[in-house]
Order: C-alpha cells, then sequence, then structure tokens
C-alpha cells in the first residue's frame, strides 16, 4: 500500500513533505495556498488535492520557475490549481505526466509545457490564463475533456514533431489561434470545439500532418481552419462557422482532405455519427458513481428514471421511430450539503455519454456571475455566461436570488430570469439548466416568470442526511484522509447528529467534514501534550474526547 504524507498535517509545505516521502508515495494537500515551488527530478509520485476545486493553491507567481517541474520520472497531480509567474503553471521534461481536474494559471507563459519527449494524460484541466494554453514540442500523450480559455496569445501549440490526441475539448477565447501546428506536428484533434479566437481557429504549417475530426469552428476572427505549403492534413466532418472568408483556406501546395458538415447540429464531442452513439461501459460506470454517495435513494432513482427515458429514445430514433421533444433542465430543491452539486456533475457526464450533449462540461454560477450593474448589462452577461455552458450543464446555485425584490437590482434579476426563459428554449437540445436552492424559495423562484416552470423537466428533492448518514459520511471523509475511529465514536457521533436541529441553517455534509475538521484539530492538541513522539496509531486514531473538545 503506498504510503501518504499529509500537508499541513504532519509536514508544514509541499517540499517538507517531498523530502522525506519515497517513491510512490502520495502526497495529500489540504485546502490553503501554498506559496513555493515544486521541482521533483525522477521521482515516482502523486501529488493529491483533498478540497473543493480551486481550494488547494500552488502558488509561484513571485518565484523563479514553473509552479511545477517534473524532470523525467512518473507523477500524477490531481485537483491542483497551480499558479506561475512568467514560466509555465507545470513543465514537463522527458517524463510521464498524469494531470486531472486541475486549475492552472501563468503569467507569460504556458499553463502546461510538454518538452523532450514526455507524455501527458491530461483530464479536466482548465487553463485559466497564461500566455499560452498547452504547448506540446517532441512530445505526445492525450488531452481529454479539458479547457482553456482567454489566454493571450495560442491556445493550444503543437511543434517538433509532437502527437498528442487531443479530444472533447474546448479552446475559446485566445488573444491568437486557437490551435497552432507547425514543424512537422503530427496531433489528432477530435470532437474539440475552437471558438472567439484573435485570428484564425487551427493553423497548420511547416510540414505538419493532423487528423482533424467531428471538430466545430465557429467565431474566429480569422479564417476556421487554415492548412499551408508542404503540409497533409485531414479534415473530415468538422463544422466551420461565423468565420472569416474562406472558411477553409488550403495553400495549392499542400495535400489536404476536406470534408464539412453542413447545417445540422454542430459536432458532438464524444459521439460519432453511425448509431446511436451511446457509451454503455460509461453510463453504467457513472450510474455506479451515483449509487456510491451515501444516502439520496428518492433522488438516485429519479436519475436512474431519467437515463432509462433517454436511453430508449435514443435506441427509439436510431430504429427510425418518433421521439418527442425532451427538456434536460432540472430543479434541485434541498438544504446546502446534500450532495446537490455532485449530482448535477454526474448528470452531465451522463448526458455525454448517452450522446445527449457533447461534452458534459459542467459551469458553476451564481446571481453576481449573472446580472450586471446597469441596463442591458445583464442580458449580456447572462448570455455570455450561457454561451461557456453550451455542450454541458449551467449549474444556478441559489437561483432564487434572481428573484428577490428589494434595492435598485431587483429589475436586474429579473431581467437574467427572462434571459434564461429565452435562451433554455433555444437551445434545449445543447445545453442542461440545473437550478437549486430551498424548496420553498425555489417555488417564488418559479413564479418570477410565466415560461419558467415549463422549461424543467423535472424537481429532484434532496432530503436532509439522518444520523446514520452523516456518521457514514465522516467516516468516509475520515478514511479518505488516513484517519480511523477508535471503538465507541461512531456511536458518539451518531449520537451528536441526532441531537442537531434541522433548521435551515444544518449544512448536512459540511456539518460532517466541520467537526471532522475541528476533531483533528483537537487530536492535535492531544498528541503534542503526550511527552513523546506519537506512534503511527497515534497519528490516525481519532478517540472521543476528540469529539468532546471539538464541540464544546
Amino acid at each position: 500500500m503506498a504510503s501518504t504524507l499529509a500537508v499541513p498535517g504532519t509536514y508544514p509545505t509541499i517540499s517538507d513533505a517531498l523530502e522525506v516521502a519515497p517513491d510512490g508515495a502520495v502526497i495529500s494537500v489540504a485546502p490553503g495556498t501554498y506559496r513555493e515551488r515544486i521541482e521533483l527530478r525522477g521521482r515516482t509520485l502523486t501529488l493529491r488535492g483533498t478540497g473543493e476545486p480551486g481550494t488547494v493553491v500552488v502558488d509561484a507567481a513571485g518565484l523563479e520557475g514553473p509552479a511545477l517541474a517534473v524532470l523525467s520520472g512518473e507523477v500524477t497531480v490531481e485537483g491542483l490549481a497551480l499558479t506561475a509567474g512568467d514560466y509555465p503553471a507545470i513543465s514537463a521534461i522527458s517524463a510521464r505526466l498524469t494531470v486531472r481536474k486541475c486549475q492552472l494559471s501563468a503569467g507569460y507563459g504556458p499553463g502546461l509545457q510538454a518538452t523532450d519527449m514526455s507524455t501527458v494524460e491530461a483530464t479536466e484541466v482548465q487553463v485559466q490564463r497564461g500566455q499560452h494554453g498547452l504547448v506540446f514540442s517532441d512530445s505526445g500523450g492525450t488531452v481529454e475533456s479539458c479547457e482553456i480559455r482567454g489566454v493571450s496569445d495560442d491556445g493550444v501549440i503543437v511543434r517538433l514533431g509532437a502527437d498528442p490526441v487531443i479530444r472533447n475539448t474546448t479552446v475559446a477565447e485566445c488573444g491568437y489561434r486557437g490551435v497552432y501546428v507547425y514543424q512537422s506536428g503530427r496531433p489528432v484533434i477530435e470532437r474539440c470545439d475552437v471558438s472567439g479566437t484573435g485570428d484564425a481557429g487551427i493553423v497548420v504549417a511547416n510540414g505538419s500532418s493532423p487528423r482533424i475530426l467531428q471538430t466545430w469552428v465557429h467565431q474566429t476572427h480569422g479564417s476556421g481552419i487554415v492548412i499551408g505549403a508542404g503540409c497533409t492534413a485531414v479534415v473530415e466532418q468538422c463544422r466551420v462557422e461565423g468565420t472569416a472568408e474562406p472558411k477553409v483556406s488550403v495553400d495549392p501546395r499542400a495535400q489536404a482532405t476536406v470534408t464539412l458538415s453542413e447545417g445540422g447540429p454542430a459536432p458532438r464531442a464524444g459521439i460519432t455519427e453511425s448509431g446511436a452513439g451511446q457509451d454503455a461501459a460509461e453510463v453504467d460506470r457513472l450510474l455506479g458513481e451515483l449509487d456510491a454517495m451515501i444516502g439520496l435513494a428518492g433522488v438516485k432513482n429519479e436519475v436512474r428514471a431519467l437515463i432509462d427515458e433517454i436511453q430508449v429514445n435514443e435506441w427509439r430514433r436510431s430504429a427510425g421511430l418518433s421521439v418527442g421533444a425532451a427538456s434536460h433542465h432540472l430543479i434541485f430543491t434541498g438544504a446546502p450539503g446534500t450532495g446537490k452539486t455532485t449530482v448535477a456533475r454526474i448528470y452531465g457526464q451522463l448526458l455525454k455519454a448517452l450522446g445527449v450533449l457533447p461534452n458534459g462540461r459542467f459551469r458553476e454560477v451564481s446571481r453576481r456571475d449573472l446580472v450586471g450593474q446597469y441596463i442591458g448589462h445583464t442580458a449580456e452577461k447572462t448570455t455570455s455566461v450561457f454561451e461557456e455552458a453550451m455542450g454541458g450543464v449551467l449549474f444556478i446555485d441559489e437561483a432564487y436570488t434572481l428573484s428577490r425584490a428589494g434595492g435598485a437590482s431587483a429589475d436586474f434579476g429579473q431581467e437574467a430570469i427572462d434571459t434564461l426563459v429565452k435562451l433554455m428554449e433555444d437551445h434545449r437540445d445543447q445545453v442542461a439548466v440545473i437550478v437549486a436552492g430551498y424548496t420553498k424559495e425555489m417555488l417564488d423562484f418559479l413564479d418570477a416568470n410565466s415560461g419558467l416552470a415549463s422549461r424543467f423537466a423535472k424537481t429532484l428533492e434532496f432530503e436532509n442526511y439522518g444520523p446514520d448518514e452523516l456518521v457514514l459520511i465522516a467516516s468516509r471523509i475520515a478514511q479518505n484522509d488516513d484517519y480511523v475511529f477508535e471503538a465507541g465514536l461512531a456511536e458518539a457521533l451518531y449520537e451528536h447528529f441526532s441531537q442537531i436541529e434541522r433548521d435551515r441553517n444544518f449544512g448536512n455534509a459540511r456539518e460532517a467534514r466541520k467537526l471532522l475538521e475541528g476533531m483533528r484539530k483537537a487530536q492535535s492538541g492531544r498528541l503534542r501534550s503526550l511527552g513523546r513522539m506519537p506512534s503511527r496509531d497515534d497519528l490516525t486514531t481519532l478517540v472521543v474526547d476528540d469529539l468532546l473538545t471539538a464541540i464544546r
């Protein structure tokens, strides 16, 4: 079993943990901002953030070098937000690197740079700022379900014979080109969405030979796709629209096969044109992930019923039978901490696996993301957010705050609702909107526009967790962080949760997490007073006294 080193529990910094970590170890990093650089040479390690997305931050903005530099070795990075100054957020040199669910930001440098025969497997990575998004030089790997948005120069660069496979990835709002392939680059660009570029969407130059498949290139200031002299390219079943003319520019000295999809829906990420386009194995995996959540029996049954209906409709469509129009918009009601956000994410991925949505990506927003500060600004902000979520899930938390009266901004909230109603109808096949909040307030929200309630297919009620479920949640969190409960602690937790009043301020799973954090702090004080070095069992065991100290 791999050893796990906790930061800052046992070690104050990530660098401290790395100094003593054996190969194969897992560095478990709690939420917080760590102002340090990580440099790994020839190591085999996993760096794993334990908090919500964006809460575990490695900030090297004021330091000389990348936030994470991997030189040879095999490293996995999960759940970290990495920020650099004028260097890459992540640099891989002759390394095998796996990056999952990370957020990358840089100044005058790329989000991720792979060089010297590196292999990078990137999944659900967001590049939020930088000169470039991803740079592959003489390297390869797979980029799956990632997002590069708002970089100042090129979104993706593939050069010096690099051959990554880039799938189901969004490249948007880049200052120059979306994807630049040159110096004999050989990427596969499949089921991607490239838009809003300052110049061309995809540019191929200097003897490169990419395959560009089922990709949507749109709203670019330059041509959609440009194939330069001496290049060999396959452009197959792509949709190019809203670009400068010519939409596809092929130099006479290039060898290119180009077939475009004209009209109809844009190419969908993760979907083939033949058959139903359903990934049965992925559907089963995601339903298993849903079933593994604690409690929520009613919600699980409702989601399964929705998925069954969608699956049968896709089978009917494949058989040439009529299928009625369906909305995938949902209402989630209930108290905080009951798993609404997690279920929304899984639902989006299920719609992707069923071939209903192109990418299943998840965009969570609140009132401040939708409501502007002056007349006309709100419609613009709401439309922009909606377009960013196209192809996936737009999750609006505490949606009822849009309809609250009082103050000068009340009408602007109403404007956001009215804009959403129209967009939800116009694009119901391209996005799933999920609104969430307290049950009573959500009823008031639905009354804010006469057409709002009819836009949603179903309401799912998330009930408060019972005491036994909260104990199980606390136990699971503790186990994931390498803690165990002494005999009698689970019963004491049950008694504590049974006595808590379930009012509107009760946080459910958040209460369990908060209490567990208090118990860890109590354990730290208890161990420091032992007068000796704690044993491994001491370090991993939480006791009833820790609970009593935490709830005082």
